[in-house]
């Protein structure tokens, strides 16, 4: 039968516009040839898609970043990212992708400069597609696969994706920044399969906050099949341990699959329905649903080890109550360094320090925070204390940004503050230090304006009366401002520094402040220590004893003589008593007792707070030979005249004392004021006495600080550690300063502070007096101002006897 063209035509212009769609459509999901490219453009298009429809490649455009040639799920709205060639390295429109003449897929910027390439050799490379399941492979002309995006994920793993040995998935750095991020999750060659922190901005594992461990040694693979479960497997396919269960009582096929590290370090299982799906629940929403997660609780897993934790620096870490989030908030005074990437981390909004390194404790107030903790970052721990003394500690140390107290422990703890967490398991409270409104400065400000307002209204004046009695109210004004202002230095003086005048007791007095002299606190060389308690504050007072036979006004005018000594690492002298035979002295109280007990009763204590008070001690002993009015040798410096106030700073006592002590009273030898161990050969030898021997004394002391032990000690595995001094010497000539140090892991951390504390202390212990340094080049030394030099062999008397 002859075709009728006429009638036929419309039927045939039909048929020609199916072929075409068929043709655009196949060639829309069909592979790509060597030598095409794609050229990145505002508007997101399609380069190519899998056969599905279901995922796509081309550029994508990340906000104000750039573009990154990506994958993902085309036939929902969000678009979902799944995976990113160039995702440190973002490009600019016009930018071009393109499959190589040999076979390489390549990401050119605008310039034509290579930004990323799949492949570093010609591997015979025939074609690129991308597959149904969302991997895009390179293959050869007989299909092998040579190379796939499914081995080189990013943070986002997919339905039949598997992963090997040393494979990363990295999470994103933000939620809108697709760099990578803060953490990953990994299969060690040891068969483990963790979740780690990383060393942002490189991406080396630091801590891992979650893991299989059981698996150490036999794991092999982990796979994510087509039911949704992910789980690990031995070699020969034994299931180990499952991350993630299978999609239960409903189809997995009416389903997107995929397991993400989000950027807030959790590993998320998520499912997103194609259609209308129904469950006994009621309908899935048509968004991302997260099923499972890894950790159940980040903010409780990461707690310790380097870095800020899940929130960064100066903040802290809550769950959500909905979704089981990561919440991250500063602490009160700090606002976020970013308040678009959060996790950077919070900065203090005002100084704990002034310039000269104090503080002023009423500047500053406490906010309690019950069951937080920052882990990490204590650095004085104290027991079988209260919460007020626990505040008091903190409000007058320099260095504490916040203390956490809980059953009885105060812990002490300095910015920066890491891995911050909020949770009812903490327990106990942190109190944290902040500054008051009605702050210094306002109140200066507030002076300032009463001053200006009087001097306004004495201009006013100035204007409506004769000229004489103008001046006369004007000088009288100004008279007014002077004794004003000079009454509100002396108010400020009164706050920051004790009195310089000495208060006398009777000896009644201080009987009864001290209950009868019962609560004994030490006893010593120069006489008895009692604890007392006058009507505005708590007292030491000293019962001198053998002491020589001082005229009443000699006696006086050396006990003034000590009160002007003003240094913030002396024990003040607050008053005496004089009266007959009774000679008594009344100074602070120190709470926490002597350095002896600190360093040689209690657990030991931590290297930076030994350091600390290495120095306040140094900084002491310069001020009375060389800075107070009349010089002071103190010829007894050892760790039981070293006294610790609230917040652990040194204080020297008993200084001054020596002229009044007989000269029979020692502990060594007749004539020779000290105390054995501590004492200098100078005493032994009939040479003049100086500042020298102080220098020697506090040598010795240094070298107890570093070790945490006596300058001698029979009890020691080996008979050369005995003698503190000869050992540690003989450390230093061979090399092994370690061994001073082996059981406290900060001074191994800092074993060339440890080196430099160390020679300073053996040139302080020299036998020539002329070759120990004075105490202000000792400082010096100390916080490196001037270099140490290679000190010689101390050659100590004490070796030798």
């Amino acid at each position: 039968m002859a075709f009728d063209f006429k009638l036929q035509c419309p039927f045939c212009f039909f048929l020609f516009f199916l072929l075409l769609l068929y043709t655009t459509t196949a060639q829309s999901y069909s592979n790509i040839s060597l030598g095409l490219s794609f050229v990145a453009q505002d508007d997101n298009l399609v380069w190519r898609a899998s056969r599905s429809g279901d995922f796509a490649i081309g550029f994508r455009k990340m906000g104000m970043d750039g573009f990154l040639l990506s994958i993902w799920f085309d036939k929902i709205p969000e678009k979902t990212v799944v995976w990113s060639a160039n995702r440190n390295d973002p490009v600019e429109k016009g930018s071009i992708v393109k499959l190589t003449a040999d076979g390489n897929l390549v990401v050119e910027d605008q310039k034509g400069r290579q930004i990323w390439s799949a492949i570093s050799a010609d591997t015979g490379v025939s074609y690129a597609a991308l597959l149904d399941t969302g991997n895009l492979v390179l293959a050869s002309q007989d299909n092998t696969i040579l190379w796939q995006s499914f081995e080189n994920p990013t943070d986002t793993l997919l339905p039949t994706q598997t992963m090997e040995f040393d494979t990363q998935v990295i999470a994103h750095y933000t939620e809108t920044n697709y760099s990578s991020g803060r953490y990953k999750f990994m299969l060690q060659r040891d068969g483990n399969l963790l979740l780690y922190t990383t060393n942002f901005p490189f991406n080396d594992a630091v801590a891992a906050y979650w893991s299989t461990q059981d698996s150490i040694g036999t794991g092999f693979q982990v796979i994510f099949n087509q039911s949704g479960a992910i789980y690990l497997v031995a070699r020969n396919g034994t299931l180990l341990n499952t991350v993630f269960p299978a999609l239960e009582s409903t189809p997995t096929q009416d389903f997107y699959m995929r397991a993400t590290v989000d950027y807030d370090g959790v590993l998320r299982q998520y499912a997103y329905p194609k259609s209308t799906v129904a469950t006994s629940g009621g309908r899935w929403p048509k968004a991302w649903t997260a099923l499972s997660f890894q950790p159940s609780n980040i903010c409780k897993r990461i707690g310790g080890g380097y870095g800020g934790g899940a929130c960064g620096y100066n903040s802290y870490c809550r769950l959500s109550d909905t979704e089981q989030r990561p919440i991250c908030q500063c602490i009160p005074g700090y606002t976020f360094i970013d308040p678009n990437d959060i996790r950077k981390g919070c900065r203090l909004n005002f100084s704990f320090c002034d310039d000269e390194g104090s503080q002023q404790a009423n500047l500053f107030k406490i906010v309690m925070m019950p069951s937080v903790d920052w882990f990490d970052s204590s650095y004085e721990k104290f027991e079988g204390v209260t919460e007020d003394w626990c505040r008091q500690a903190c409000l007058s140390d320099c260095f504490c940004a916040l203390a956490t107290f809980k059953d009885g422990e105060c812990k002490k703890k300095r910015v920066p503050l890491s891995n911050g967490i909020v949770d009812p398991d903490v327990g106990g409270k942190a109190l944290v230090k902040v500054q008051k409104d009605n702050s210094t400065g306002s109140e200066k400000s507030v002076n300032g304006n009463k001053d200006q307002s009087t001097l306004i209204l004495v201009g006013s004046v100035l204007f409506g009366g004769s000229i004489l009695l103008n001046l006369l109210l004007m000088l009288s004004s100004l008279m007014l401002i002077y004794r004003s202002k000079k009454k509100q230095a002396m108010v400020q003086s009164q706050k920051v520094m004790p009195s310089l005048y000495l208060e006398t007791f009777t000896y009644s007095e201080l009987e009864k402040a001290t209950n009868g002299f019962k609560d004994e606190l030490g006893h010593g060389a120069f006489g008895t220590v009692y604890k007392g308690d006058l009507a505005t504050e708590s007292v030491a007072v000293k019962k001198l004893e053998k002491m020589e036979r001082h005229g009443e006004q000699e006696f006086k005018a050396e006990v003034t003589a000590i009160g002007r000594t003003n240094h913030k690492n002396l024990v003040h002298l607050l008053g005496y008593c004089n009266e007959g035979q009774n000679r008594l002295l009344v100074y602070e109280y120190m709470r926490n007792g002597s350095l002896a007990k600190f360093l040689f009763e209690n657990s030991r204590p931590n290297w930076y707070e030994r350091t600390r008070i290495a120095l306040g001690i140094a900084e002491g002993l310069c001020y009375l030979h060389e800075q107070c009015s009349c010089r002071i040798i103190h010829c007894d410096i050892k760790p039981e005249n070293i006294l610790l106030d609230d917040t652990f700073s040194a204080r020297i006592s008993d200084f001054g004392l020596s002229k009044l002590l007989k000269n029979d009273q020692s502990r060594t030898t007749t004539a020779i004021r000290g105390t054995k161990g501590y004492v200098a050969p100078e005493w032994f030898k009939n040479m003049a006495i100086t500042i020298k021997v102080d220098v020697y004394s506090f040598g010795i002391l240094l070298l107890e600080v570093i070790c945490c032990r006596k300058n001698f000690e029979q009890d020691v595995e080996e008979e050369e550690e005995m003698i503190l001094a000869d050992w540690v010497y003989d450390c230093y000539k061979s090399g092994t300063l370690h061994c001073l140090v082996e059981k406290d892991e900060e001074a191994m951390k800092d074993m060339k502070k440890v080196k430099k504390f160390v020679m300073i202390a053996i040139w302080c212990i020299q036998e020539d007096p002329s070759l120990r340094p004075m105490m202000k080049k000792v400082i010096q030394m100390m916080e490196g101002a001037v270099e140490v030099p290679v000190p010689p062999d101390p050659n100590s008397f004490l070796s030798s006897i």
